[in-house]
């Protein structure tokens, strides 16, 4: 299966390590630290499961937004911008 020309992590990581770490590990460590708040404090898992599956999802909608904000700038750098 061809993406194309989407970017892959490692291309994220290079052009811009800052916001793809906060975008990648901010919301997976957020998710494993609430899910280790729960276990300790023994709050219901299926409040700490539906957050930890939350932060999941926006990790991946975060790094895919990134991902084709770097993707245009590189098609824009290369092309010139759109009108």
């Amino acid at each position: 299966m061809d993406l194309g020309p989407i970017p892959t992590l490692v291309e994220l990581f290079r052009a811009d390590p800052t916001t793809s770490s906060l975008l990648l590990f901010g919301p997976l460590s957020l998710a494993a630290g609430q899910l280790l708040n729960s276990y300790v404090n023994g709050v219901s898992p299926i409040v700490a499961i539906a957050f930890a599956v939350a932060m999941v999802a926006f990790a991946v909608v975060a790094t895919g937004h990134h991902a084709a904000e770097h993707h245009r700038r590189t098609l824009e750098s290369e092309f010139g911008p759109a009108n």
